[in-house]
């Protein structure tokens, strides 16, 4: 692998360089870099070559179809991504509050908070930008504009945007500081051994899988959950309470799996055959085949940046987990 690296001043451009071992020689030069940097797949070597990104010697290769010789030194030029500018759409937005400083919503599950690759469109910054135009913080950055913190695209909930630097700066210390108040509600399977508790443990990237958070030993982030056992269901699916000290990526789902408590409908986290043979037939497929993480963003609690008092706000649990836990009560 690639193991020098440097990040130049003037275009902000990344280098990776790198000298042709014995045993790859002759090997065509996309495919030698791709196996050589992880991050970069051959057609993404091949549109850099295209765009004259990539170099021997310091002299560009112009032919995808160059082999590799001894005792070359190749450079990739990669490009620092240029963020989109989102566009303002008119999507309709359950607003719980809104003042000239800050909006509160109850997000969807299914949107998206922010613009990234692959969702460039009907996310909540784009029917933000619609509803607020003009009066949006503008510390996130263009793609950003206001979003102090984040919900997973496929958990509902309440959350906060700041409209102008003041508000996105002084919420930002409070997140900072975990003295925001934020609870939770998920469904998950089997029934927690402790009808309450507190999970702690560090939280980081997982080195196995990519997509995943993971608890870890050594580094990562401190994360504190709070849990309680609202009720439980034939034995077999459990609605919990959880607060949360920290806010850390996947928080939730990380510390009730870690618990041997995966989240109904999380196809990430959620063990394969990890279902309850105490349920009916029917409602197993119900509750197996429910469409995404059964997680809501029940309620936040913070202090206001300008007057300084306290706000509390709730958003009721959604329609489609309020109906599974119907089913399960029958």
């Amino acid at each position: 692998m690639f193991n020098k690296y440097d990040m130049t001043e003037e275009n902000n451009n990344i280098f990776f360089t790198s000298p042709v071992s014995n045993e790859k020689i002759g090997i065509r030069i996309d495919k030698f870099i791709a196996d050589e940097v992880s991050c970069l797949s051959r057609s993404m070597v091949q549109k850099l070559i295209l765009k004259g990104e990539v170099f021997c010697d310091d002299e560009t290769i112009a032919d995808k179809d160059f082999k590799t010789r001894e005792g070359d030194i190749y450079q990739i030029n990669i490009p620092s991504p240029e963020e989109a500018t989102p566009i303002a759409q008119d999507i309709k937005l359950d607003i719980l509050y809104e003042d000239d400083d800050l909006v509160v919503v109850n997000k969807p599950q299914g949107m998206t908070v922010h613009p990234a690759a692959g969702a460039t469109r009907d996310t909540l910054v784009n029917a933000l930008l619609f509803h607020c135009k003009d009066s949006l913080s503008g510390i996130g950055g263009v793609a950003r504009p206001g979003i102090v913190h984040r919900i997973d695209r496929f958990t509902s909930g309440v959350l906060v945007v700041a409209k102008n630097d003041m508000a996105h700066k002084d919420l930002a210390e409070q997140f900072f500081k975990h003295s925001i108040e934020r609870t939770y509600y998920a469904l998950v399977y089997g029934v927690p051994s402790d009808k309450k508790g507190t999970i702690e443990g560090n939280i980081a990237r997982s080195s196995f899988d990519r997509k995943k958070m993971a608890l870890v030993q050594n580094g990562g982030k401190s994360a504190i959950t709070h849990y309680e056992v609202v009720e439980s269901f034939k034995n077999a699916v459990s609605l919990v309470k959880c607060n949360l000290e920290t806010g850390r990526t996947h928080q939730i789902r990380v510390h009730l799996s870690s618990i041997g408590h995966h989240l109904v409908g999380d196809d990430v986290y959620e063990k394969p055959k990890k279902t309850s043979i105490l349920l009916p037939i029917e409602l197993k497929k119900l509750v197996n085949n429910f469409p995404r993480q059964a997680l809501h963003a029940f309620s936040l609690g913070f202090i206001h940046p300008r007057s300084k008092k306290f706000m509390h706000f709730e958003a009721s649990i959604p329609e489609d987990m309020s109906e599974l836990i119907k089913q399960l009560k029958q």
